[in-house]
């Protein structure tokens, strides 16, 4: 093997090492991106139908375990305490009550695509109707105006 050869394939393993370890980075950048599961057992169940309004608006035990599952599966696009870094929207500034259940509940359920990109994967089928709600239920108690 000549030194052209030496130093040309020299070049493309540094290129390629360089290329992987870049896309391994970019690969972590968000942390585990795998749903985690919320154990909801403590809450009263809310069967098959979908509820339009949250049935556990204030109750402690929701709250603490929509706090949980927020920062399982929501804190790393939507930032920690809800405060998002840009980017995704901040939830704190959802509306109360009825409207920003409706608001939340189409999102999280169905997720959100823009010119086909995904910006929000659909938590339907993936997150019981339980945990949802008591996320929603956390995100009123951080709520600002």
């Amino acid at each position: 093997m000549n030194t052209q050869e030496t130093i040309t394939r020299k070049l493309r393993n540094a290129v390629m090492a360089a290329l992987l370890s870049g896309a391994a980075g970019l690969a972590g950048a968000h942390g585990d991106v795998t749903p985690q599961a919320v154990d909801v057992s403590s809450l009263k169940a809310l069967g098959a139908d979908w509820r339009a309004t949250n049935p556990y608006r204030g109750e402690k035990e929701a709250v603490r375990i929509g706090d949980s599952a927020f920062n399982q599966n929501c804190a790393r696009c939507h930032g920690l305490g809800a405060v998002s870094g840009g980017i995704a929207p901040d939830l704190r500034f959802l509306p109360k009550g009825d409207e920003g259940d409706e608001i939340f509940m189409q999102r999280i359920r169905h997720g959100s695509t823009r010119g086909g990109r995904v910006y929000m994967p659909p938590f339907e089928g993936i997150l019981p109707q339980e945990a949802m709600w008591a996320i929603r239920a956390w995100l009123e108690t951080v709520h600002e105006d």
